[in-house]
């Protein structure tokens, strides 16, 4: 059995390879002690819980405290400017997966990069909490400090999940499928403590509670991921030529970051949001196109490997469409939780940030259920393919944006005759309820497709990937988000519509792909 190592010591060429599935690890991947799982599952569901519990916690309250009037402590930006700045702050978070990914392939491995990830998370949520007491400046950093420590954590404790799971198959959909429950419970408890204290409390009270959190994860990371995961994950086998080669390629570019982020705060540099996430979405599409034609054309693949990454392309162009219907929560959706939803309930008002957790309770009671399914369908030789279930998640995230739609012309239309109407909460709760469907079909899914079918050296990276397809998806959300406005109500159907129709085309393209993409996945089982 491999030696056991601690997170700080360097890594060491005798650990767990990337470069092919690990063997001789059965301890701690053959045990069924977190609900017939491994334990180290246990271990990566709380960091993953409390880590989105920091970022869910401040991303809704984001556009609501930047579009706030200055007498209310907000910053008092425009909406289309404060939709388009978390649609940024969100693409970056998914952005930084990709060096985060690389990282800890050639350098520092999965382990100790979700520690030092979340190190860095916990810091930039102190920096945003004590914004007020130092300057707004701090804010801005610790939304950098967030996107660098989520870059860092997010694909490669992901990862680690997956190397949990040599063998592969129904069971490792199904641990994925738990582990999303990690996500989701983080997802629902947040907005319910953040919220109400960011819009009842103080703004930044909400904030610092979201850092508490992340604190939380960190600590309870430190003391159980030696005893749970072991090797697995532990360090990279990157030579110490190549571990030297991506030092010298990560320090200069964080400090290139610092110098750009000083700039900013002193003016020297003017930055207009929308101009700027209107950009990034063809730098992030062209930074996508060139990763992947790398990746035929010079990673040094073999035929079987090639056809894996073909199936990997296919998968990320409906993952990125599926997320820039479903990332509106925190924007267009938030907004029309705030302005046009009556939230009051025995004569209290709801806080806003509070109906987002309703998504995420439908992920948790549903999770179990949508992992049992896909094990059922396995056992009974039902199963269904990566690109089905994919089809499935875009229909239904289609139908919840009808529901928006049909909500959004009853308040145009009470306008039209001069009536203020506020719609019921149950239309954004169904509206969320489809979303989960959707969620659940698709996303732990695609998580646990780029673990299958990524080549073994470059999983990180493919993670990193997967979670390019998402800040693609954040951007083209936060570029829309904002055109939920009670001085402009005629954009916020044909929002909802053109969403709607885009996402039922996806579905109707990725369903008529299902065969092809089947008998390549066929193919390179064989190979």
């Amino acid at each position: 059995m491999a030696t056991q190592k601690s997170v700080f010591d360097q890594p060491q060429a005798a650990t767990v390879t990337h470069d092919e599935p690990p063997t001789g690890f059965e301890q701690w991947t053959g045990n069924k002690a977190f609900f017939g799982h491994p334990s180290g599952l246990s271990t990566l569901f709380f960091m993953e819980m409390w880590e989105r519990f920091s970022y869910y916690g401040i991303r809704p309250l984001l556009v609501l405290f930047m579009s706030a009037a200055l007498m209310s402590g907000g910053f008092g930006f425009d909406r289309t400017v404060a939709s388009s700045i978390v649609g940024i702050y969100a693409a970056c978070v998914y952005l930084a997966s990709l060096p985060g990914g690389w990282i800890a392939d050639r350098w520092l491995g999965l382990q100790r990069s979700v520690l030092w990830g979340g190190v860095l998370i916990a810091c930039g949520h102190i920096s945003i909490a004590l914004s007020t007491v130092f300057a707004h400046s701090a804010f801005f950093v610790g939304l950098v400090f967030i996107v660098l420590g989520t870059g860092m954590l997010k694909p490669n404790v992901s990862a680690t999940v997956g190397d949990l799971y040599p063998e592969g198959g129904a069971r490792r959909d199904a641990g994925f499928s738990i582990f999303y429950m990690g996500i989701n419970t983080g997802a629902l408890i947040a907005p319910l403590i953040t919220g109400y204290l960011g819009e009842r409390v103080g703004w930044h009270w909400g904030f610092g509670a979201a850092g508490v959190g992340m604190i939380i994860g960190v600590i309870m990371f430190k003391l159980r991921m030696t005893p749970t995961l072991g090797p697995i994950g532990a360090a990279s086998t990157a030579s110490v030529a190549e571990q030297t080669k991506v030092k010298r390629i990560t320090f200069p570019s964080v400090a290139v970051i610092g110098v750009i982020v000083l700039l900013t705060i002193l003016g020297v540099i003017h930055i207009n949001p929308v101009a700027l996430a209107e950009r990034m979405g063809y730098v992030l599409l062209a930074l996508a196109v060139v990763y992947f034609a790398y990746m035929f054309f010079f990673a040094g693949l073999t035929a079987g490997e090639k056809k894996r990454v073909a199936v990997i392309v296919v998968l990320f162009v409906f993952a990125t469409i599926f997320w820039a219907g479903f990332e509106q929560a925190p924007t267009s959706l938030n907004l029309f939780a705030h302005d046009f939803t009556n939230r009051t309930v025995f004569g209290w008002e709801v806080p806003t940030l509070w109906l987002q957790s309703a998504e995420s309770f439908f992920v948790i009671t549903l999770a179990p259920v949508f992992a049992w399914i896909w094990v059922a369908l396995a056992r009974r030789r039902l199963d269904l393919s990566s690109p089905t279930k994919f089809a499935i998640g875009l229909a239904f995230a289609g139908v919840s944006f009808l529901v928006m739609l049909v909500a959004s012309n009853r308040i145009v239309a009470s306008a039209a005759v001069g009536e203020a109407m506020h719609v019921s909460m149950w239309w954004l709760v169904i509206c969320y309820m489809f979303q989960a469907f959707g969620e659940l079909s698709l996303s732990p899914v695609g998580l646990s497709s780029m673990t299958k079918l990524a080549p073994r050296r470059f999983v990180g990276q493919m993670m990193g990937i997967w979670f390019l397809a998402d800040a693609l998806g954040n951007l083209v959300a936060g570029l829309v988000g904002g055109h939920v406005n009670p001085n402009n109500l005629s954009e916020m159907p044909l929002l909802f519509r053109n969403t709607a129709i885009a996402l039922f085309i996806a579905a109707a393209v990725c369903a008529a792909l299902v065969i092809p993409i089947r008998k390549m996945m066929e193919e390179k089982t064989s190979a």
